[in-house]
């Protein structure tokens, strides 16, 4: 018999084209199944074969568990402390074992094993086929839709390897069919996936950057570069391009002769129609390229917020917004910057506003009349810092304002500034332990909640999402995840009393 089992190995392992070790395991399975079937309890089994005689071995097993832990599985575990009165030298993960009754493979209900067997066998196969395939480093998958399953995902066979392409991730008002051929990005390749273990998307920006990649040697050839990509798929796309050679126009590179390049992008997009943009260091020079074909009056940009406001006249406001908004918020995913459009009269409303409350700051504590406030404004001062600690000379330039005047107004301003701090530091020192150590909160983010007397784990999760944006200034995202976070001691605590 173990004659026969080593020549059955050999024999599978050739028709297959697996390894020899595979099929051992495969066996090795279908031998622990069957055994196990002997018993009523959840046991763990183990059979080891010989990989040289063909002789082998059953163990029953018990996982060594931490003593506070207690047993889920008493037929398949054991506490620490019982099990080093079995074996002093046992740890924790390791296993005891007792020599059981080998079954003879003859025994084995042969489907059952054939099963097993076959099922290893196929998923080496799979893994050989899929890891072979990842070596080649394609990004695009392209092959034919094998099926298009219940939840109208999409399965894609190149070769012998599969990949799904989700419902979500394909164009939208795109109708694929059997039969079809398709091409999209790797996004994930994930073994543990029955069926198609690759995952692939269509509307990804970073399947437009590849299409472009394929169709402009001068990017693969590194000449050119595509520094960002933004999308709405299937409707309209802006790309931010840059050339590495001055001799090479990269706009003209990308749309190729009578548009031969971008249109093979777009025919792959089901018409997506895009715009190519001329990258610049210059934030708000990039701004206006992406914004375009709308003209750009104005542009204020604030570091801080990490925004602009940009000015454009009435005719070109509809056109800098785009229907339904789409050309600013593709300006924006592509640039990076969160961008408010607006006419002339909206931006001279808000630097009205923001005058005035500055007005109201240095009237208040640097304790000026307004005609001193409006001097400070018309210069560019916007804070209480920059009148502070400027360089002297800048604020000695001022005609209307002599060198008297000019040291009192950076003595009052520092003081106001001391002052402030003062109140700071003894605000944050009210602020309890749980909120100064939950992640994602630095020593800037706190003394901002402190400003707003948000002193504890249950005021910050008792807050919404745009309360805190506007206390702290941070984006939407990070102000969710942060108060999230904050809320999950309530969860906790529920589920504490629940187990209790």
């Amino acid at each position: 018999m173990n004659r026969e089992l080593l020549m059955l190995v050999d024999a599978i392992s050739l028709e297959k084209n697996v390894e020899r070790d595979v099929v051992f395991s495969a066996i090795e399975s279908a031998l622990a199944q069957a055994t196990k079937r002997l018993y009523k309890e959840d046991v763990d089994i183990r059979v080891v074969i010989d990989r040289e005689t063909g002789d082998y071995h059953t163990v029953r097993r018990w996982l060594v568990v931490p003593d506070d832990a207690g047993l889920q599985n008493p037929d398949a575990e054991e506490l620490l402390m019982d099990a080093q009165d079995l074996r002093a030298d046992v740890q924790v993960g390791d296993y005891l074992e007792e020599p059981v009754e080998s079954i003879p493979i003859g025994r084995i209900g042969a489907m059952a094993a054939k099963q097993v067997i076959l099922q290893k066998i196929r998923e080496a196969e799979r893994e050989m086929l899929l890891n072979d395939f990842l070596s080649r480093g394609d990004k695009i998958f392209t092959g034919t839709i094998k099926r298009i399953d219940k939840g109208g995902d999409a399965i894609v066979e190149s070769g012998r390897v599969e990949g799904r392409l989700r419902r979500t991730e394909m164009i939208p008002k795109e109708n694929l069919r059997n039969g079809d051929r398709v091409r999209a990005i790797i996004t994930e390749v994930d073994a543990t996936l029955r069926g198609a273990p690759i995952l692939l998307s269509r509307t990804a920006p970073e399947f437009m950057v590849e299409l472009f990649r394929n169709e402009v040697p001068e990017i693969e050839q590194g000449l050119l570069e595509v520094k960002s990509c933004a999308r709405d798929a299937g409707s309209r796309a802006k790309i931010a391009v840059l050339s590495h050679d001055k001799r090479i126009d990269p706009i003209g590179t990308c749309v190729g002769v009578r548009g031969t390049r971008v249109n093979a992008v777009t025919n792959e997009l089901a018409g997506e129609r895009v715009d190519i943009v001329l990258w610049s260091e210059d934030p708000a020079q990039f701004v206006i390229g992406a914004l375009a074909p709308a003209n750009v009056q104005s542009i204020l940009v604030d570091e801080e917020k990490h925004a602009m406001d940009v000015v454009v006249d009435e005719d070109n406001l509809a056109i800098a917004i785009g229907r339904g908004g789409q050309n600013v918020r593709l300006a924006s995913d592509l640039t990076g910057w969160k961008i408010n459009i607006m006419d002339a009269a909206e931006s001279a409303e808000k630097q009205a506003s923001e005058d005035n409350q500055i007005r109201a700051l240095f009237m208040s504590k640097l304790d000026v009349d307004q005609e001193i406030a409006d001097i400070l404004i018309e210069e560019g001062f916007t804070t209480l810092e920059e009148v502070a600690y400027v360089p002297l000379q800048e604020l000695l330039e001022i005609e209307t304002l002599d060198e008297d005047t000019v040291n009192e107004l950076r003595a009052r301003a520092k003081d106001a500034l001391l002052t402030q701090e003062i109140a700071r530091e003894q605000s944050v020192a009210q602020v309890s332990q749980d909120l100064r150590d939950l992640e994602g909160i630095n020593a800037e983010l706190l003394a901002k909640l402190a400003d707003k007397q948000v002193l504890s784990l249950d005021d910050l999760a008792d807050l919404a999402t745009d309360e805190l944006v506007e206390m702290t200034g941070l984006d939407e995202a990070a102000a969710t995840a942060l108060i999230m976070k904050a809320r999950e001691h309530w969860f906790d605590g529920d589920a504490a009393g629940s187990e209790a």
